[in-house]
């Protein structure tokens, strides 16, 4: 499964989530972000790889169907509502984004193990 987190910069947050969950046997896993001066910014060839889009504010999710509406059709897309309140691989948000993202992706005890 092909899995892909977004925030605005791809600074702090889809970074982060992108390196806790880099480490699952089964997943491929990249981060991107809206703005147009994002580190990695998103692109049609990222949404058209992606199986799952993360996104993590429902802005986000607003911008991706204006931009790329026609192929979200068949991908899942999921807002996980956490705001840009923190510092890469702040403690904080790596347990959120477990808390969130975990019971999406149906993850068998192989997997899970390798969360912790």
């Amino acid at each position: 499964m092909n899995v892909l987190f977004i925030c605005s910069q791809n600074l702090y947050r889809s970074p982060t989530a992108e390196a806790v969950f880099s480490g699952i046997p089964g997943l491929e896993v990249s981060s991107a972000g809206t703005n147009a001066g994002a580190e990695t910014p998103i692109s049609a060839d990222l949404i058209e790889w992606a199986d799952t889009i993360f996104v993590m504010e429902t802005a986000h999710r607003r911008r991706l169907q204006s931009r790329f509406g026609s192929q979200l059709k068949t991908k899942r897309l999921i807002v996980l509502d956490i705001p840009d309140l923190y510092e890469y691989m702040d403690p904080a948000l790596v347990s959120l984004l477990k808390q969130r993202v975990t019971p999406h992706l149906k993850l068998n005890p192989t997997q899970a193990a390798a969360l912790t």
